[in-house]
């Protein structure tokens, strides 16, 4: 196979050996891969995949068809189209393996490359409001960074669920695109500590945006941290967590054994994917790149100003 390689902090195109599919594995012919930020992290050496993940192969995210399946895979054949997280690392390559309990059918009106980045954001959103925070229908929810690959998921199943969504996007270009997507408002970082107060905070820029909001919580408000781009170390006033017995947490799907990560796809599966086969939700996708031109794919998710993700595409 050919595959995309981090050597010394640069990218290479590669050949590599075919990877095999365990028993409960499926060998995926890539389509699509998703770009994310922990892969950036990856090349810069500052975030190294969990124990026993592919060291050098990025990729959390994939959509393909079924080139072979593990002895005890029963929900998937040959040929069907699937899309899934890769928790050993390796989907940006053209072949990937996947646990079948990773792994969702592709609905048919979705696109490769929407497939591709659905499956990181989409359950990493899930997760996060619904498993961790318990959102519920008439609540006022907080997004932040709403315009990335989560942020924009995150949106889109606030506002399904009977939310009211506020959506926290620093450029201003991107504030009618995020309505659109069901945001009840937009407004700049600035901002936020004025619409409150919410019930729950999904925080994916870190620790500035942390400090605006917490001072903004409804009585039993719950916050998720996802994402620290802006920085993981904050000046914390615990008198706002008590005044608002607030629960503060993190969460990340990378650092999860195989049947956390079995359940949470699971469940984003039986929820989402039929609110996706229906033209409800959808994968907002900024750019597609080439696999072979992953460089300049990385280069774009860097620059910032996008709305939704970035694909590789085979």
């Amino acid at each position: 196979m050919q595959a995309v390689v981090i050597d010394d902090g640069r990218l290479r195109w590669m050949e590599r050996p075919d990877p095999a599919p365990g028993p409960t594995e499926l060998l995926v012919a890539v389509r699509a891969a998703g770009l994310n930020n922990a892969d950036l992290l990856q090349r810069a050496g500052t975030y190294p995949p969990p124990p026993g993940a592919c060291p050098d192969i990025p990729g959390m995210e994939m959509a393909g068809e079924v080139a072979a399946a593990g002895r005890l895979v029963r929900r998937f054949g040959v040929g069907d189209r699937v899309m899934g997280l890769v928790a050993r690392n390796g989907a940006q390559a053209t072949l990937a393996v996947v646990d079948e309990t990773h792994a969702l059918a592709v609905p048919d009106r979705v696109s490769w490359s929407e497939a591709g980045g659905f499956s990181e954001a989409y359950c990493t959103a899930f997760d996060a409001l619904f498993m961790q925070c318990h959102l519920m229908v008439g609540e006022r929810v907080l997004v932040t960074g709403a315009a990335g690959g989560v942020g924009t998921a995150a949106v889109q199943l606030g506002a399904a669920a009977g939310a009211e969504v506020v959506a926290s996007v620093r450029d201003r270009r991107r504030h009618p695109e995020v309505a659109a997507l069901g945001a009840r408002e937009v407004v700049v970082p600035d901002q936020v500590a004025d619409r409150g107060p919410y019930d729950v905070v999904l925080e994916l820029v870190g620790a500035p945006s942390v400090a605006s909001a917490l001072g903004a919580l409804r009585t039993g408000a719950r916050v998720a941290v996802i994402g620290l781009g802006a920085g993981s170390r904050l000046e914390l006033d615990l008198v706002d967590l008590l005044r608002a017995r607030a629960r503060l947490a993190g969460s990340t799907l990378r650092s999860r054994d195989w049947r956390e990560l079995g359940t949470v796809v699971a469940e984003t599966g039986a929820s989402v994917l039929p609110l996706l086969a229906a033209g409800r939700l959808r994968v907002p996708v900024c750019a597609e790149v080439p696999l072979s031109d992953a460089a300049a794919g990385y280069g774009r998710f860097a620059a910032g100003a996008k709305l939704g993700k970035i694909v590789l595409t085979a």
